[in-house]
């Protein structure tokens, strides 16, 4: 044992400088491996870390694709605008690494319990006066700036970059990109920017884009230091082919030095280019549409093509220029465009209206499918419904027995109430629907109305305290009371009669380009087939007649939509309103042509007019005089129009043949005069009769509706109420979007 403890002690220290020397070992060799995977393993990832502490990414936003016309004229392109930004945070970065502070100022913040409490933020502003702007003067470079603006988009936007100057020529903008000013967060580039080629023309269906809400929502806000977001498609054509228009991002990698000043351009990945839209919409019709309605202050004309459902034409009068939106749209201007007279932001061909005596062609398909289309009916002047008459515009004076097509011919009223009730509101509602009338048309547009289509249940839900009444039927089969229709829906429905019964979904997308040439058609859609109703060709044709004679025989109400060389056929309307007391007819004309094969269906529609054929159905007459033109070699030439001026002027008629002013009008033979009350003398047969009045005094309404009511209230309360809430119909809704 004591040799063994001896053999021990001897060997202790070497045993010690083993495992001192394993120990050693270890650790060189976890150094060892720490430096493998330090330089080799995680080599890229390092290189990347000190890459990017010397460089700067900038997002590069898509630029959106075009939108044409049918034929491939460009509406909507991209234009450069040379641009100068500040990359605020990199500017505050560099001002404290020379000052070793920065200025702040006292402001207010929002706790989580939306409490305002005091803090500080740093003075971007007094940062930018002091050691940007001097040397920018030094360069004569400076230009006055916002400086609120600043301070809003430091404290929401600091990795979007503050554009100082935009749309430079390009003398400045060589200035910027030529000398070295040495300063920091100092961005010259260039960047596509959304361009309305013609002004105002077409800005109801195009639409406009704005900047992007809230970037932090964005999926790719990581990937970049400072990111510049896509333009969003805001409203219409714009708004609703925004996944295809825009194309992807590309990324502008930037050198900064030591001091955080940009040196100068490592890369730049290109942006992708979004698909071309081509539209329905032909640039000629478009614009020859456009000028024929400014002959009033507000309506709006829909022409489609019967056969497929393609939108033309669409106009709404007044309007606006989709380019003061670009960049973005002042506070100023926003503001004027609110309260601009008649409202240029809503746009009327998908607005719904009361139609008046254009409603008569759906009510005289349904009458037909119910087998009255060979039924006369007698017109003595007026019709009693609940022991009161509801009068003809005839009144005084009777249209006598009367069939169907002549009853569309004079427009006579006492035939389609009676014609209304011996049909039934099922069946008239059941027709309708399948027109696409009280329902979204599916255009491709922002804000489409669908309008009312009137019934029991439809009364019941909105007027619990009434029932319907044979008054209200009959007053649905001359288009008013309840009934409401948009121009693009009355458009449709002549479409329909004129090809003989095919209802169509309108459409204002024909294809889609994409960057790589791969093109998306957008094939007709059919809602409906009035065959599958039970109307053959002949009984449509019924109707088709009539229209051909409201325009074609004497004692027609449209004269004025005669075209030498081709034949025309329609339907004129009058739907009496007030606005704040004063008389604003809405009139319309709807029509299609040639008769013998229509390729055009058009619906014109004004507010503030005397008559349907004596405003509506001239303009119309324009139209389809200009387009027919065309085949032959007539060029409009068409060029950026400013926007359409809105105004309340009463339009007394139009005369493009003599150029008379709408507003100075010398009459029509054709017009809308109050009917008569029941306690009115009644002007002598003998004296001279008033044309077509499309619809009752609104007084006489207010009186029908008022004893279809409820006992629990009075007739006179529900007068006044009905009265009130038609004088607010009578306004345009607003439907433009903000911000």
């Amino acid at each position: 044992m004591p040799a063994k403890r001896q053999i021990e002690k001897d060997n202790g220290p070497l045993l010690r400088v083993h495992a001192l020397a394993l120990f050693f070992l270890f650790a060189f060799g976890m150094l060892v491996l720490q430096m493998w995977n330090l330089q080799v393993l995680k080599n890229d990832y390092y290189s990347r870390q000190i890459l990017n502490s010397s460089q700067v990414t900038v997002r590069i936003p898509s630029v959106r694709g075009e939108i044409k016309d049918r034929n491939g004229v460009i509406l909507v392109r991209n234009r450069a605008s040379y641009e100068v930004d500040f990359l605020l945070p990199a500017m505050v970065q560099s001002y404290k690494k020379i000052y070793l502070d920065v200025p702040k100022i006292k402001s207010q913040k929002a706790d989580r319990h939306g409490m305002a409490r005091p803090t500080e933020e740093v003075d971007i502003v007094t940062i930018i006066n002091s050691s940007i702007i001097p040397r920018l003067k030094e360069f004569d470079l400076d230009q006055a700036y916002n400086s609120n603006k600043l301070r809003v988009h430091y404290k929401t936007k600091q990795l979007v970059p503050f554009t100082y100057r935009q749309d430079i020529d390009f003398p400045t903008f060589a200035k910027y990109a030529e000398r070295d000013t040495g300063l920091p967060g100092i961005k010259v580039g260039q960047k596509p920017v959304r361009e309305y080629v013609y002004g105002s023309m077409a800005a109801q269906i195009l639409g406009y884009v704005g900047e992007t809400k809230d970037i932090t929502t964005l999926p790719d806000i990581n990937d970049f230091t400072y990111y510049e977001a896509d333009v969003q498609g805001r409203t219409n054509i714009e708004k609703t082919q925004d996944a295809l228009l825009r194309g992807s991002p590309g990324a502008r990698v930037l050198k900064k030095n030591v001091k955080g000043q940009i040196e100068g351009e490592i890369r730049v990945d290109p942006p992708t280019r979004g698909s071309d839209i081509y539209l329905t919409i032909d640039a000629r019709i478009q614009y020859i549409a456009e000028q024929a309605m400014r002959s009033v202050g507000r309506g709006a004309a829909v022409v489609v093509n019967p056969n497929n459902g393609e939108v033309l034409a669409m106009v709404s009068v007044p309007s606006f220029d989709p380019n003061s939106f670009i960049p973005s749209i002042s506070t100023r201007d926003w503001s004027e465009l609110q309260v601009a007279t008649a409202n240029p932001l809503t746009n009327r061909a998908v607005s719904s209206y009361a139609p008046g005596s254009i409603y008569k062609i759906p009510i005289a398909l349904a009458g037909i499918r119910a087998g009255k289309g060979n039924d006369s009916q007698y017109c003595s002047g007026s019709v009693s419904y609940g022991g009161r008459p509801m009068r003809c515009w005839i009144s005084p004076g009777a249209h006598r027995s009367i069939g169907l097509s002549d009853a569309i011919k004079v427009s006579c009223n006492a035939f389609f109430y009676q014609f209304g009730n011996s049909t039934g509101i099922d069946q008239i509602n059941e027709t309708c629907q399948a027109l696409g009338l009280g329902q979204s048309t599916g255009i491709e547009i922002s804000n489409d109305d669908g309008g009312v289509l009137p019934g029991k249940a439809w009364l019941s839900k909105t007027f619990p305290k009434e029932r319907w009444t044979a008054a209200n039927t009959a007053l649905t089969s001359i288009g008013q009371q309840y009934v409401k229709a948009s121009p693009l829906q009355m458009a449709m429905v002549t479409a329909a009669v004129a090809n003989g019964g095919t209802s169509y979904f309108p459409t204002l997308i024909q294809k889609s380009v994409a960057p790589d040439g791969t093109v998306t058609n957008n094939p007709p859609r059919v809602r409906s087939k009035l065959s599958d109703l039970g109307l053959t060709q002949e009984q449509i044709e019924k109707v088709r007649k009539g229209m051909w004679k409201v325009v074609n025989e004497g004692g027609g109400t449209a004269a004025k939509a005669r075209v030498k060389g081709t034949v025309v056929s329609g339907k004129t309307g009058t739907a009496q309103f007030r606005r704040s007391g004063v008389p604003d007819n809405h009139t319309w004309f709807t029509s299609f042509a040639p008769y013998d094969n229509p390729t055009l269906a058009i619906c014109v529609f004004i507010e503030g007019a005397k008559s349907g054929g004596g405003t509506a159905a001239p303009i119309a007459a324009k139209i389809i005089k200009d387009v027919v033109a065309m085949k032959g070699g007539y060029d409009p030439g068409i060029k950026p129009l400013p926007p359409a001026v809105g105004s309340f002027r009463f339009v007394e008629s139009v005369d493009f043949e003599r150029d008379i002013p709408a507003a100075l009008g010398d009459g029509d033979g054709e017009t809308s005069e109050r009917t008569p009350r029941n306690d009115e003398s009644v002007v002598p047969r003998g004296k001279p009769r008033p044309s077509e009045d499309d619809a009752p005094n609104i007084e006489i309404e207010a009186d029908t509706r008022a004893q279809t009511a409820s006992s629990a209230d009075s007739a006179e309360e529900i007068k006044k109420k009905f009265l009130l809430q038609r004088d607010q119909r009578s306004r345009p809704i607003p439907r433009g979007p903000r911000g």
